[in-house]
């Protein structure tokens, strides 16, 4: 059995090496080769891009001979039938040629899908279903309405999940020998003959293209080589789960194709943050954020293989699943990609923390807002200048703010203009009040700090003057409703100092303030 697994493996990858070498030759002088024309494509010279015509014609090759050889030796691969081949191969073959006329002329995301759902339809006619999700629903068996979707949805997901990362040199290609492997050993662990030969075949096939593929490449994978592979394994995953136990069908291939399924979740959720288009082209994959980090592409995808080795360890514990093996294992996986895709500064997820952190300090949020709140009301009431500065004193001293300063100015030649309106001022009339928090250290113009400048304008349109409001620079977020700081409370504000401007007991000398800027209150 070794013996015709090696063969097949041999003969897969003899094919493969002579076909990927015909066809970039072939394309090359022809000129069917594709030029660097979009932001994120990093080849510098025009490369083919039919990778997957000799990936796809060796694995056939090598399927066929395989199968012949099994009609002449029946116990070479029991269980290996003409049906089961075409089960899987027939809706393999209409993807590959999807992604063959893709790689020719560009074809839409919704066409894509369709016809991938129409391959993942005959999977599941043809008895490749995913039967049971115990994580979800328990050991119960899924209804067909049930299993059909989700089955779609892995078939979809897998398979423009290694689409998705053929973004450098050999790394589509070298990720999905790592987990072709894993569906080999699995198969062979549970029995399953068909699975092994495909997997071999595959393997062998894979490869013989990545010796042309491996930085520097000479030809691309495309579409319809990468489309291709991830239906492959999606599909021998499916058929390998009919034979494995609850545990190993769910959690093996879901672990194995871990760097893909990590790739395509990470697109979508920065997407759906970001508010961009899900199926827009960018330069944020994996590789290109660890090329920015400024490793060389070939570093890069070294790095990214020894992800892809440490995903296919993994599920291969699962083999051999003990009370805590399947917790032991997510324990170290999710670990392993907090800490990479924090190290990655994906600026969404930076994103993700500041609300998560926001929530956390919510309180604080409501008691700042609420501070300036009570103070709009209660400057709603005031009437002469002393009652204003106690307010505002009484507000900032419970708010994120470190320091404010109110200037009364009623000098200016030529009075100011607020949104192409010409105000009136009166002459004769200036006071200023300053307040720093009792802890903070004192201002100088060279601190880091600040500032926030509001204009006092009434609700008639009348300017009196500006406050500026400031904070030092730090770490510590600013917990308050910046708009309830710079729409509302200006405008009570101004008209409670237009108030005390009109009463007599309200007007006081101007106020001067040392060098050391201490507070002062009026009355």
């Amino acid at each position: 059995m070794t013996l015709f697994y090696l063969s097949t493996f041999g003969v897969s990858l003899l094919f493969s090496l002579v076909l990927t070498w015909g066809v970039r030759n072939l394309a090359m002088g022809r000129g069917w080769a594709a030029p660097p024309i979009q932001d994120r494509d990093l080849h510098e010279t025009p490369l083919p891009r039919l990778g997957g015509v000799p990936v796809f014609l060796s694995f056939l090759i090598g399927v066929a001979i395989a199968f012949l050889a099994s009609l002449c030796f029946p116990a070479l691969a029991a269980g290996l039938s003409l049906r089961t081949l075409l089960t899987i191969l027939v809706p393999g073959t209409l993807i590959f040629l999807l992604g063959l006329y893709d790689d020719i002329h560009s074809v839409g995301p919704y066409p894509k899908f369709a016809v991938q759902a129409v391959a993942a339809i005959m999977l599941f006619a043809g008895g490749l279903r995913i039967l049971d999700l115990p994580v979800v629903f328990g050991a119960r068996h899924l209804a067909w309405y049930i299993g059909l979707p989700i089955t779609v949805l892995w078939v979809i997901g897998i398979t423009n999940a290694f689409n998705l990362i053929d973004g450098l040199d050999g790394l589509a290609a070298g990720s999905a020998l790592f987990s072709t492997f894993v569906v080999f050993v699995v198969a062979v662990a549970s029995g399953s003959s068909p699975v092994s030969l495909l997997t071999v075949a595959l393997a062998g096939a894979i490869l013989g293209f990545l010796r042309f593929n491996f930085n520097p490449a000479t030809i691309f994978l495309g579409d319809s080589g990468s489309l291709f592979i991830g239906f492959m394994l999606s599909a021998l995953a499916l058929e390998g789960a009919q034979k494995a136990p609850t545990v190993i069908a769910v959690a093996i291939p879901v672990v194995s194709f871990g760097l893909p399924i990590l790739e395509t979740t990470l697109s979508v959720l920065r997407r759906l943050i970001s508010g961009q288009p899900l199926f827009t082209a960018d330069r944020e994959h994996i590789h290109h954020k660890m090329l920015q980090l400024g490793m060389s592409p070939r570093q890069v995808v070294i790095a990214l293989y020894a992800v892809s080795a440490l995903f296919a360890l993994l599920s291969l514990f699962l083999l051999w699943p003990g009370r805590n093996t399947l917790g032991l294992v997510l324990v170290v996986i999710g670990t392993c990609i907090w800490f990479g895709v924090q190290h990655l500064g994906y600026l969404e997820f930076w994103e993700i923390r500041r609300v998560a952190q926001r929530t956390i300090e919510q309180r604080g949020i409501f008691a700042n807002d609420l501070a300036i709140r009570r103070a709009i009301e209660e400057l709603k009431g005031a009437s002469d200048y002393a009652q204003v500065c106690h307010i505002l004193k009484s507000a900032f001293s419970a708010n994120d703010f470190d320091r404010f300063e109110l200037s009364i100015k009623a000098q200016a030649e030529e009075p100011p203009a607020i949104g192409g309106i010409r105000l009136w001022v009166r002459p004769g009339e200036r006071l200023h009040f300053e307040w720093s928090k009792p802890d903070a250290p004192k201002f100088r113009d060279d601190w880091a700090a600040w500032n926030l400048g509001l204009e006092l304008v009434t609700t008639s349109n009348r300017w009196l003057g500006s406050m500026k409001i400031y904070r030092f620079y730090t770490d510590r977020s600013l917990l308050i409703d910046a708009n309830l700081l710079t729409s509302i409370f200006p405008v009570v504000l101004a008209d409670a100092l237009d108030r005390a401007l009109n009463s007599k007991q309200g007007v006081v000398p101007e106020v001067t303030t040392s060098s050391d800027f201490m507070a002062a209150e009026a009355g």
